[in-house]
C-alpha cells in the first residue's frame, strides 16, 4: 500500500523520490528536498495550531542539534536541562562530534560551530568568545620543570590536537608584546576527533595542553592543573550557533536558539 502511494505521488510530481533495489530503498535528491519541504510544512501547521489554541508554551515535536565535544560536555548540559524543563514535549536529538555536519543533507536544525566561520551560506549568531589557557599537572611540572618562555615550550612534551577538517595540528594561540602569535606545538602525543583528550592526558601528567578557561577552571581550582605562561594569555575563540537560512524554523527550534543566545547575552555560561 505504501509503495503504491509513493508511486502515485511520484507520478503526480513527475519525478523519482525513492531509488529502489532488491537490498535497499534510498532517497533521491528530489526525494530529500521534498521530505525537507514536507517536514517544514507540517511544522508550520503545528505551530499555527498551537498559537490559535493559545498553547504556544506547550511546544511539541523534534529538533536535531550537533555540537562539538567541548560545548556538548561543558556548556550545553545546563541549557539543555533548562530547555527540557520548559518544553517537556519536545524531543531533542543531540549529536556530539567535532566533525562539521552538513545541516541540510543530514537533517540537523542547528549546530554549534567553533572558530571563525567560512562563508558557507549559513546564518550564524555568535554565542561567546571563549578565552584559552595553557595547563599541565603538578606531577608533570615536578618531573619536567616549568617553562618560562614560549621558546622553552619546545623542550617539553606538548599535547596538540589534530583538526578533523584539515588533518593538521591546531596551532596554539598566544598574545605576546601585544601581538597575536600562532605557535605549532611539537607533538609528543597527537589527539584527534575528541579535543577533550588533550585535557585528560594533561591531567594524567602526560604533558602540556592548551584548552578553554571554562574547561580548565575546575581543575585549576582543585589543584589538578597549573596554568603556565599566563603572561601570554589574551586570545580567545568564538562559538556560534548556525542554521540554514532557507529552512523555516519550527517554534521548538526558535526556542532553543533563544535559550542559547539568551544565556550568552545575560552572563558567562556555567
Amino acid at each position: 500500500m505504501l509503495s503504491r502511494a509513493v508511486t502515485r505521488l511520484e507520478n503526480r510530481l513527475g519525478g523519482q523520490l525513492l531509488r529502489r533495489s532488491t537490498r535497499q530503498v534510498k532517497l533521491t535528491e528530489a526525494g530529500r528536498q521534498y521530505l525537507e519541504q514536507a517536514r517544514a510544512a507540517f511544522t508550520l501547521l503545528g505551530d499555527a495550531e498551537l498559537e490559535i489554541q493559545g498553547q504556544a508554551d506547550a511546544l511539541r515535536g523534534r529538533i536535531r542539534i550537533s555540537v562539538p565535544t567541548t560545548f556538548g560536555h561543558h556548556r550545553l548540559p545546563p541549557l539543555l536541562a533548562r530547555y527540557a524543563r520548559q518544553y517537556p514535549n519536545v524531543r531533542v536529538e543531540l549529536n556530539i562530534t567535532n566533525r562539521n555536519v552538513d545541516l541540510v543533507a543530514e537533517g540537523f536544525d542547528l549546530a554549534i560551530r567553533l572558530g571563525e566561520l567560512p562563508d558557507s551560506g549559513l546564518v550564524a549568531r555568535k554565542l561567546a568568545d571563549e578565552p584559552l589557557c595553557l595547563v599541565a599537572s603538578p606531577d608533570y611540572l615536578q618531573r619536567a620543570g616549568t617553562p618560562a618562555t614560549l621558546a622553552s615550550l619546545r623542550e617539553h612534551a606538548c599535547l596538540p590536537f589534530i583538526l578533523p577538517r584539515t588533518g593538521r595540528i591546531a596551532p596554539w594561540v598566544f598574545k605576546e608584546a601585544g601581538q597575536d602569535v600562532e605557535w605549532t606545538a611539537p607533538s609528543t602525543i597527537e589527539v584527534s576527533d575528541d579535543v577533550l583528550g588533550v585535557v585528560s592526558l594533561a591531567l594524567a601528567g602526560a604533558g602540556i595542553a592548551q584548552t578553554y578557561d571554562f574547561i580548565a577552571a575546575q581543575h585549576l581550582e582543585a589543584g589538578r592543573l597549573v596554568e603556565l605562561l599566563p603572561q601570554l594569555r589574551g586570545r580567545a575563540r568564538p562559538f556560534s550557533v548556525v542554521y540554514a537560512p532557507h529552512r523555516r524554523q519550527s517554534a521548538a527550534t526558535r526556542a532553543m536558539i533563544d535559550i542559547l543566545t539568551g544565556a550568552a547575552r545575560s552572563q558567562p555560561l556555567p
